[in-house]
């Protein structure tokens, strides 16, 4: 694939974005599934390091990859890590698909359980997850885990329904905000956490089943309760997986022909082909304007003209 054929742009404010001559860069291969990308800051760098981690599912690890040290391994086992997040103070955040919960890594490196239960029953699969700015916590949980029989979940949910799920960060106290799913997958907020995004990707087992990226309402009540559910794109081809905002609200979307970019009315500004299918992305480096691309043998990397959207625009 040539640096032409790898962007397509369709308004010219990709072309800004891209800058004259954008240049995807390889940064780590041999990987089986590259998934749960996420920016990882050094907490005690003044100057910004950091690495990205990107969850390795099938091989029950969790690699990194940074300037100072190439790539690495930061977790193994990882008991088979789907999506990632860093919360306030730089912990992350880990969806099991083995246990079926969600851990979040102390600084000591210890694992700490924020969620593996709801209404008496264990939880599903959960998939990914972001943290508010308040420090609450919002992950999905679909039913891939019980479709992959090796991992031994048995023969069916003990929850009913695939949902969205927002953990307190204080009591750790567990709400179901949506279940109108089929598949719900990736998950983000708006640069002003006013609107939550959610992939749905039914089509992963139906051609006519959903293949989607919902937009909700946040209103601004003790539990976050979302209102006004619709439909922001249907994304071709395949599914959207991961997804992630810029600080223009611009929404950023692995998907079956590499990264996909939306406006926020749901206009397609351009595309980032890679030559892999692209299961998740993330923002990061000092100044937030690279973004790392997690396709499934590789990770990519390519510095933009923007910035990822970490916490809340005023």
């Amino acid at each position: 694939m040539t640096g032409s054929d790898q962007f397509e742009i369709f308004e010219e404010e990709f072309q800004r974005i891209l800058g004259m001559t954008p240049s995807l860069t390889l940064l780590a291969d041999s990987l089986t599934f590259a998934e749960g990308v996420c920016w990882v800051p050094d907490v005690e760098s003044a100057a910004g390091q950091g690495k990205v981690i990107v969850s390795d599912v099938p091989n029950n690890r969790i690699v990194s990859w940074s300037e100072a040290d190439g790539f690495g391994i930061y977790r193994e086992p990882s008991g088979r890590a789907n999506g990632n997040t860093v919360d306030r103070e730089g912990r992350v955040l880990s969806c099991l698909t083995s246990g079926r919960t969600v851990v979040r890594q102390e600084q000591d490196g210890s694992l700490t359980t924020i969620a593996d239960t709801f209404g008496g029953g264990l939880l599903t699969s959960p998939n990914d997850i972001v943290v508010k700015s308040d420090g609450s916590i919002w992950f999905t949980d679909p039913d891939y885990g019980f479709l992959e029989l090796a991992l031994g979940h048995g023969d069916k949910p003990e929850q009913n329904r695939n949902r969205v799920y927002r953990v307190d960060p204080d009591s750790l106290d567990i709400t179901m905000v949506s279940e109108d799913f089929d598949k719900p997958n990736g998950i983000a907020f708006s640069p002003d956490e006013s609107v939550l995004y959610v992939g749905d990707t039914g089509r992963t087992h139906g051609e006519f089943r959903p293949h989607r990226l919902m937009a909700f309402d946040v209103v601004g009540d003790a539990l976050d309760t979302l209102e006004n559910p619709r439909v922001f794109v249907d994304v071709e081809p395949h599914v959207p997986d991961g997804f992630r905002a810029d600080v223009d609200g611009n929404m950023w979307t692995a998907c079956g022909d590499g990264v996909q970019v939306f406006s926020p009315g749901g206009d397609l500004l351009g595309k980032i082909h890679t030559p892999e299918v692209a299961a998740n992305l993330s923002f990061g480096m000092a100044d937030g304007q690279t973004l790392f691309v997690g396709s499934t043998s590789s990770i990519w990397s390519i510095e933009l003209n923007i910035a990822g959207a970490t916490r809340p625009v005023s």
